[in-house]
């Protein structure tokens, strides 16, 4: 049986990992978030058969060592992190504070028989883009704001610690991610919460900016391959949408698909963190994929079908 370890598992990509990896059951899965910005309501609704949830401030050396000495990890996602750009921005210092997460992470990791870390790192970490599509090893790291410097100084963590002590390290670039237990914080699950409450959708700037969209079940599928075959150890794989939209354009499919009588009203643009443009080479995503990824239109109809999420 593997013992693994999920921090900030009460989270919405940290929650849908943890119920994919419980579904096996050759797995004991011990969940931690210290519920900052995690919920409860999103822990999964199985059998406690073969996991646990503890209420942990993994930042905190004491309180993870307590865990992380009792259980013995085979493996460790580790999740956890202040997360969203306009709480970001405005916690800068808590931002950084994640840095001791990490730390923590890895020391304790090192000396308890860990055998690899899976880590959430950003797209925020390219900063502006220099070229496009953004690639793992020819992409520059460049982006100042806080929230991206720590996802940068973690990733250099991961790799020092694989030289000098040989854990093992996986990174996963996240990109922007949806699904059904995202918070209303972010783009989609807002702009849709506002949509079907026929309410203005507010758009920082023009709206001429892009992203891409993945779907939550194409994210895990990809670490879940990545965590059982054994790809790209010691590697960075960006997981993403494959395809550009403008925020505006997002706002009036919203609006087209859920039959909204919604307007779009413009707020002033962001001081910093809201890069012009986003697209990750999901070149070794769908090499884990093993399957086209979900195009956006069905993603917005999956969520459809989940109107609980509204309420959390």
């Amino acid at each position: 049986m593997k013992t693994i370890l999920i921090t900030g598992g009460a989270g919405f990509i940290g929650s849908c990992l943890a119920e994919k990896l419980i579904a096996d059951k050759d797995n004991f899965v011990v969940i931690v978030d210290d519920l900052s910005t995690g919920d409860l309501k999103k822990l999964p609704v199985l059998p406690k058969n073969n996991w646990n949830f503890i209420k942990c401030d993994v930042n905190n050396y004491r309180d993870i060592a307590e865990i992380m000495l009792s259980y013995r990890f085979d493996f460790v996602f580790h999740y956890a992190a202040l997360v969203g750009v306009k709480r970001t921005q405005e916690n800068p210092v808590k931002v950084l504070a994640d840095i001791h997460g990490i730390e923590n992470i890895l020391n304790l990791s090192k000396n308890t028989g860990v055998k690899r870390v899976f880590f959430s790192s950003s797209s925020e970490i390219y900063g502006e883009p220099v070229e496009l599509p953004q690639n793992e090893y020819t992409t520059p790291l460049n982006s100042r704001i806080p929230y991206a410097i720590v996802k940068n100084v973690a990733e250099a963590y991961l790799k020092s610690y694989k030289k000098e002590f040989g854990l093992e390290y996986t990174i996963f670039r996240f990109f922007n991610t949806y699904g059904p237990k995202q918070s209303k914080d972010f783009v989609m699950s807002r702009f849709l919460h506002m949509a079907l409450k026929n309410q203005n959708i507010t758009i920082y700037g023009d709206g001429s900016q892009t992203r891409t969209f993945c779907y939550i079940d194409d994210n895990i599928d990809v670490c879940i391959n990545a965590f059982y075959e054994n790809q790209f150890v010691n590697d960075v794989v960006n997981i993403g949408g494959e395809f550009e939209i403008s925020i505006i354009n997002l706002a009036k499919k919203i609006i087209e698909i859920t039959n909204s009588t919604s307007k779009i009203t413009h707020l002033p643009e962001l001081k910093e963190g809201d890069m012009t443009r986003r697209l990750p080479d999901i070149n070794k995503m769908k090499m884990l994929l093993k399957r086209e990824p979900i195009l956006l239109d069905e993603g917005i109809a999956k969520l459809l079908k989940n109107l609980n999420y509204i309420s959390h």
